[in-house]
């Protein structure tokens, strides 16, 4: 095919470097962006589950803590816990999802994908690097061994606070602790303020202070029903609880939906995940205070309990066509992944957080990889004068002077690699303190440790198909959307 001369060529648009405004405004920010680890046809899912707690309802976690760690100490005050306990501080802001605690030494710790402790607290003192050498590094760590505790739900997050504001507390006064006992203590004060409905009867009386209305909930849901997909809630809560929080988050949010039950196909409540993956319960019909077992599951109706086996049964649904919402990564997505071949996508609400984050560390991360290949090619460099410092070495008497003169300028050359390697390893140091003060205060970032996947971000990309901040992300892209992962390149491969 013959070439038009130059005054006849098109430039095909756009040019590299040069983005249209439309092209800005078509993308979506990166904040309420659906992010992909493994492709997902939306046109092949016709059933949409979502979990209740941080997954439709988005909890004030600030609030959430400080009332759950309030109800936490008068707990273990009267289990004989010293009064002053009361007015210890504690911050917030400390725990993140991911952390491990360490019952046997009172230690809070991070690590990374391949299990290696990278960073650790003991209350809020920084653990300095040479004692999780000795103590961590020297022997594999077991996570899953009665020693640790794994932290990988929000709700979870006030037991590290008042973990950690404890064990500073009481060493302080110069107790001596029993940090096994004090950490089951703290989870069993938590867990009986959720018994007794201390932590329910607050947040209902002032569901404005805890929860985080969305105002574009509901468009997100009907959007998925006008599509013909079906939607079911799968909670843990209890129905009087649920049905309190979905009227607040759901209630008069549409004409087309004259209560919020209206924009599901099967509500069910109590369901007890992640048992309910496996053997679970029969399913019981909940009518009033009355429970009556069930021979299927209906529209308009509320049920308690169940299991999958039974729930693929009575809706003859295939496991594949299924995407389930929710926020545990253990009690919602990985059970589910490993229980069902359902479609899985996980609400990560601190991802608008660690959005903002990586805009304000694009400079800083962007210069991180730069150090990263100039250090493997100064490392090339030493490797290769440092053999011709051996070799020359072994030269011949004949040439003994000259290659004594080589040794030296070798030598020199060296000394110039190692110190500009020195100066790298501290821009290096600095930068990576800045990139995760930046993330988190104390933890940096929730997915990433350094340039590594955290364990946390492990979980996430093995389990979930697909991760997003609020469940209300989805109505930014079709009911028919084609989910692409990005390829996923080896070490071979860059």
């Amino acid at each position: 095919m013959p070439v038009p001369p130059p005054s006849e060529r098109q430039l095909y648009l756009p040019l590299p470097g040069v983005a249209s405004d439309k092209d800005a405004k078509a993308r979506i920010a990166r904040e309420d962006r659906v992010f992909v680890n493994r492709n997902l046809r939306m046109n092949a899912i016709e059933w949409v589950g979502f979990d209740m707690d941080y997954t439709l309802a988005i909890y004030r976690q600030q609030a959430m803590d400080s009332l759950s760690i309030a109800l936490t100490l008068e707990g273990m005050i009267r289990k004989g816990y010293p009064s002053y306990l009361r007015e210890i501080e504690y911050d917030t802001r400390f725990p993140i999802r991911g952390l491990l605690i360490d019952k046997r030494l009172g230690h809070v710790l991070k690590m990374d994908r391949h299990k290696v402790v990278t960073k650790g607290y003991h209350g809020t003192r920084r653990l300095p690097r040479e004692e999780l050498l000795e103590l961590y590094h020297k022997k594999r760590i077991r996570p899953h061994t009665p020693r640790y505790h794994w932290i990988d739900t929000l709700f979870a997050l006030s037991e590290v606070t008042a973990f950690a504001a404890l064990v500073q507390a009481l060493e302080a006064r110069g107790e001596v602790l029993d940090y096994d006992k004090i950490f089951d203590d703290v989870r069993a004060a938590i867990d009986e303020a959720h018994r007794n409905g201390s932590v329910y009867a607050r947040v209902t009386a002032e569901l404005g202070a805890f929860v985080d209305k969305d105002a574009e909930l509901a468009r997100a849901l009907h959007k998925l029903r006008s599509s013909g997909k079906k939607l079911f809630l799968l909670t843990n809560s209890p129905w009087d609880y649920t049905n309190r929080m979905l009227e607040y988050l759901l209630g008069d949010s549409m004409p087309e939906y004259p209560s919020w039950q209206n924009f599901f196909d099967i509500v069910i409540c109590s369901a007890q995940k992640p048992a309910w993956f496996q053997d679970g319960r029969p399913f019981v019909e909940r009518d009033g205070d009355v429970l009556r077992h069930i021979k299927s599951l209906d529209r308009g109706r509320v049920y308690e309990g169940g299991n999958l086996a039974d729930f693929e049964r009575l809706t003859g649904v295939v496991g594949s066509a299924v995407l389930y919402v929710g926020d545990h990564i253990y009690g919602d997505i990985l059970r589910s992944k490993k229980e069902s071949s359902w479609r899985t996508a996980l609400i990560i609400q601190e991802m608008d957080a660690e959005a903002r984050a990586l805009e304000l560390c694009a400079h800083p991360m962007t210069r991180l990889r730069e150090l990263y290949e100039v250090r493997d090619k100064l490392e090339d460099e030493l490797r290769f004068y440092q053999a011709r410092f051996k070799d020359l070495g072994r030269a011949s008497n004949g040439h003994a002077a000259d290659a004594q003169a080589e040794r030296v300028r070798v030598k020199r050359a060296i000394e110039r690699v190692r110190s500009e390697m020195r100066r790298l390893d501290a821009e290096h140091g600095a930068l990576v303190e800045r990139v995760d003060t930046t993330f988190h205060p104390y933890w940096g970032s929730l997915l990433k440790e350094e340039h590594e996947m955290s364990m946390f971000g492990l979980q996430v990309n093995i389990y979930a198909d697909i991760y997003t901040r609020r469940v209300s992300c989805l109505a930014g892209y079709s009911p028919a959307q084609f989910f692409r992962s990005p390829h996923d390149l080896m070490a071979h491969e860059l």
